[in-house]
């Protein structure tokens, strides 16, 4: 494994000196661009692979993407190689059909110390809550990125983070903009909640089985593969194309949807993904 094929990999070709925030933003923006978000392993007939080396394999040489568990596994490795003071984090994700946090731990992220100030990076949410640059973990503070307003709020050692969500406006669906979730939701959309307490990669071995085997999850439901432009994202789920645009006009998304035939999948994962699969995928 070696950092300069990781920054070929990510197309980061700026000279990296200190393990300073200006750079950790850097380097993640261009994760985020590169490496999709994505769980067609599953859909392939492929077995996912808990073990750094087999993720660095995977992504960095395969140029594949990744689950929260493989993208947040390897940026993790490679924030160490460059002197970061960096931890993983254990989170609980919202089920916003059930409206409530999901019991068992189901997610990845990191905390990374700089200069005295904690930062949470997370490159492996996906799609439109996924963070374009590290947040500072502060409670109750609004933090602003392209993709909206993100917000932490901490209750006795249990921290929340949310996003304000924007409005979509999905020309070939309707005239008027509207947000995507259920009515009476707000345009607060939570996303997860997390603990301070330090993970080892081991503890998410059973969590990476589980969600391989079990068939009421999502990523057995749906194959997903999304990736962050730099307007804003494109994601495939199923057959569904969608490409959006962040705020297009004001507190609006602008969204294109498109659906694939059988045919256009291998071509579109490839154009806009830039991904070859060696298997076939079944959506």
């Amino acid at each position: 494994m070696n950092i300069q094929e990781y920054f070929g990999r990510i197309s980061y070709t700026k000279p990296h000196k200190d393990a300073d925030l200006q750079s950790l933003s850097t380097i993640f923006q261009h994760h985020i661009q590169a490496i999709p978000f994505e769980n067609l392993s599953m859909h392939c007939g492929e077995t996912i692979e808990l073990d750094l080396q087999s993720t660095y394999n995977k992504i960095v040489r395969k140029r594949r993407g990744g689950w929260c568990l493989e993208s947040n596994h390897l940026l993790f490795w490679a924030l160490q190689e460059l002197g970061y003071d960096v931890c993983l984090l254990g989170a609980n994700s919202y089920d916003p059909a059930k409206r409530a946090y999901t019991a068992e731990m189901n997610h990845i992220l990191l905390k990374v110390e700089i200069q005295g100030n904690s930062y949470i990076v997370d490159a492996g949410f996906g799609g439109a809550y996924q963070m374009w640059q590290p947040l500072v973990l502060v409670s109750g503070k609004d933090q602003p990125q392209v993709p909206g307003i993100f917000r932490f709020r901490e209750d006795n050692g249990t921290w929340y983070l949310e996003k304000v969500k924007r409005k979509h406006y999905i020309p070939e669906q309707s005239e008027t903009p509207y947000f995507t979730d259920a009515p009476g939701m707000g345009n607060i959309r939570k996303i997860h909640r997390f603990t301070l307490e330090p993970r080892h990669i081991n503890d998410f071995q059973e969590l990476n089985t589980y969600l391989q085997v079990s068939p009421d999850n999502i990523l057995q439901k749906k194959s997903l593969c999304s990736l962050q432009t730099t307007e804003g994202l494109i994601a495939l789920v199923g057959w569904t194309l969608s490409e959006m645009k962040y705020n297009y006009t004001e507190d609006t998304d602008l969204v294109h949807i498109t659906t694939l035939t059988d045919e256009e999948l291998e071509k579109t994962l490839k154009d806009k993904f830039n991904i070859v699969l060696e298997n076939k995928l079944v959506p």
